[in-house]
């Protein structure tokens, strides 16, 4: 059985058991009126059905939810401003637990109506970064930097090198302080620690090898030239 459907069906039997329990008692050894009692029932159920349309729609909504199965119970989901695992799925709400620790009640309605964002089935996290070196390497300082970010993505093995997702380095722009080389690559792997510890290496590899040929990281600045007449 499926994760989100077990507590969803726990409680549906226990809310069932209890109704027929009621009818029963009701019937048998109080001796009053079913259908009396039933009749009011469905005529108060109206009542409440207009009176709690939100709950009718978050209850269709988790309905979608279980039909659809845009997500698990513990799978990392984005669904607006919101990001974490899901702790649970009920009949009105999912609750979601932040990277703060918090534990975030989103209503179901609200999920069936935004686009989430399921970053749990990611088969491959990607790496978008720029570098900067001073235009004071020159020509060659700049080409020897790109080839130097290509020989350290090419030696980490949890980078993928497929020709459908290669790693890409390539000096892209002229900023206005540097120029800017564009670095992307897919790690081969969803878990986003790992991937941030292969980014780890990256970095510190690219660092030392920067060092030991002498090339600098440029930062924002402005370069003031006074002309005296």
């Amino acid at each position: 059985m499926d994760d989100m459907l077990v507590p969803v069906i726990r409680k549906s039997l226990r809310a069932t058991i209890a109704i027929i329990a009621t009818l029963w008692i009701a019937d048998g050894i109080l001796d009053a009126e079913i259908r009396a009692i039933l009749v009011s029932a469905v005529v108060g159920g109206f009542a409440i059905a207009l009176a709690a349309k939100d709950t009718i729609s978050n209850f269709f909504g988790s309905v979608t939810i279980f039909a659809d199965r845009p997500f698990q119970i513990d799978e990392i989901v984005k669904v607006g401003e919101h990001i974490g695992p899901v702790e649970q799925v009920g009949f009105r709400s999912t609750k979601i637990l932040s990277k703060l620790g918090h534990l975030i009640t989103v209503p179901n309605s609200v999920i069936a109506n935004s686009m989430v964002e399921n970053i749990g089935r990611r088969p491959f996290i990607r790496r978008i970064s720029n570098i900067t070196i001073p235009y004071d390497s020159c020509h060659r300082g700049t080409q020897r930097a790109v080839e130097i970010v290509r020989e350290v993505l090419a030696d980490v093995p949890e980078i993928n090198t497929d020709s459908d997702r290669p790693p890409r380095v390539y000096f892209s722009d002229f900023n206005d302080w540097s120029p800017n080389m564009h670095m992307s690559y897919w790690v081969k792997t969803p878990d986003y620690w790992l991937y941030q510890e292969v980014n780890q290496r990256v970095n510190l590899e690219i660092m030392k090898r920067f060092e030991a040929q002498n090339i600098e990281f440029a930062f924002p600045s402005r370069t003031l030239y006074v002309r005296k007449d």
